[in-house]
């Protein structure tokens, strides 16, 4: 596979078959646009079915893995509708469905619908500067992305209200301690580490790997086609309150909202 450079990810397949998907919207912090979550699915779907990919890595671009869809802009709410929802879900299922190992790195913040890409990862690594923020509750949204789902299964449901009703970020060190991710690197060893690890996947026994993914997946998430369906559906109703277009212009003109429950 050639590397291909697009404005959103850039991909570039090396000597070891580990095919690596960078975020590239450093600017603004890797916030993900529609075209670089389509981009992000186009990728993944297409590896799953090359015999040259024996493993796929995701990073960001600069000093954060993703600060979560990108809701900046003048009415910004009317940007989102079930299509939204509709590519969050094919962006998850892309990577739990991908029968290559998958590793996310991340460096720097991982917020909303980015944490839940983070997660459906099969190997998570984290550096001490990480940081995992589910948002949503600011703006008027409950968590998608299948963090309803992926938070709860990692560290406990008590925690995982926490975080997404109070918005409470979780560091890197905390996130290994309490199970949300596989590896830990402090900032200087991160890329060594990721590095190291990707080519330790694409090395391994493909069957092997595919058969274990499914297994652990099956076990640990087997309703996470009803909670991925279950989040579109209460995160389509919500795109079309006043509190989330409130949430939005808030988050715009960098105030604190007002929810009238509307």
């Amino acid at each position: 596979m050639p590397s291909i450079d697009t404005d959103h990810v850039l991909s570039r397949l090396d000597e070891d078959g580990v095919l690596w998907l960078t975020l590239n919207r450093p600017e603004v912090m890797n916030a993900m646009s529609g075209e670089m979550v389509v981009a992000l699915i186009e990728s993944l779907e297409e590896a799953a079915t090359r015999d040259d990919v024996r493993t796929v890595a995701i990073i960001g671009a600069g000093g954060s893995f993703s600060s979560g869809a990108d809701i900046g802009g003048e009415k910004a709410h009317e940007r989102f509708d079930s299509r939204s929802m509709d590519v969050t879900t094919r962006l998850i299922q892309s990577v739990t469905n991908c029968p290559k190992p998958v590793l996310a790195a991340v460096n720097g913040v991982a917020a909303g619908v980015s944490m839940g890409l983070a997660l459906a990862a099969d190997i998570v690594v984290v550096s001490d500067t990480a940081m995992f923020l589910l948002p949503f509750a600011r703006i008027g949204f409950m968590p998608d992305g299948a963090t309803t789902a992926t938070v709860a299964a990692s560290i406990g449901r008590a925690r995982a209200m926490r975080m997404a009703l109070l918005a409470e970020p979780l560091g890197g060190q905390e996130a290994y301690d309490t199970g949300l991710v596989s590896h830990l690197a402090p900032a200087a060893e991160f890329e060594a580490t990721v590095a190291k690890l990707a080519r330790r996947l694409a090395l391994g026994a493909p069957l092997a790997q595919t058969a274990t993914k499914r297994a652990i997946n099956s076990a640990t998430l087997p309703a996470l086609d009803d909670v991925l369906e279950r989040e579109h559906g209460g995160q389509t109703v919500l795109m079309r309150t006043a509190d989330v277009a409130e949430g939005m212009l808030a988050f715009n003109e960098r105030r604190k909202p007002v929810f009238r429950g509307e």
